[in-house]
């Protein structure tokens, strides 16, 4: 009886399995795009950080995600700024002004539910846990064929604990929206 259990249980596992597809990591990519606003806002730059995904799985069965970030391995791309000043947005932004990556090392979102909302088109929703802290999100992903997806979304960074950077006395200020842009390939 164990062995015919054993067998049962393994057959539903295999079966489950064929739908969830692991995210191709070195064909997927995530940018966030950073804006300044402020009186000297012209002062300042907006920056592009590259959000590496290092892991994840799509269920086409169920329509569910799981993406993974690791918040140590994001990456200040600017490449028309000076490394020096390149060097010291990356470690504000890494540091514990902004996402604390020594403490919050994992940034992940997890589907609750996926609407069809015109062929194609998706409505996602899910959880995102960045700086420590879990929150509702909702966005737009469009399929763009069996095995790769975009999509956009803001995330308002104070809603997670992070507040946006000021400088000269909060005439030059970071966005509290930023911009996240994904391409998933399976």
């Amino acid at each position: 009886m164990i062995i015919i259990l054993s067998a049962l249980t393994m057959a539903a596992g295999q079966a489950s399995d064929k739908h969830v597809h692991a995210i191709d990591v070195a064909h997927s990519k995530m940018t966030v795009s950073v804006y300044k606003e402020g009186i000297f806002a012209f002062a300042a730059d907006n920056h592009e950080v590259n959000a590496p995904i290092v892991s994840g799985w799509f269920n086409d069965e169920s329509k569910a995600v799981d993406v993974r970030v690791d918040a140590t391995k994001m990456q200040v791309l600017d490449p028309k700024m000076p490394s020096g000043r390149r060097a010291q947005v990356q470690a504000n932004m890494i540091g514990p002004q902004v996402l604390d990556a020594v403490h919050y090392t994992l940034i992940e979102f997890r589907s609750t539910a996926i609407a069809t909302t015109d062929g194609n088109n998706w409505k996602v929703t899910g959880e995102l846990t960045l700086h420590g802290q879990t929150h509702p999100i909702t966005f737009a992903v469009t399929r763009v064929d069996a095995t790769h997806f975009h999509g956009t979304t803001m995330v308002r960074q104070s809603a997670f604990g992070i507040s946006p950077i000021r400088i000269a006395g909060g005439t030059v200020r970071v966005k509290d929206d930023v911009k996240v842009e994904f391409e998933i390939a399976l």
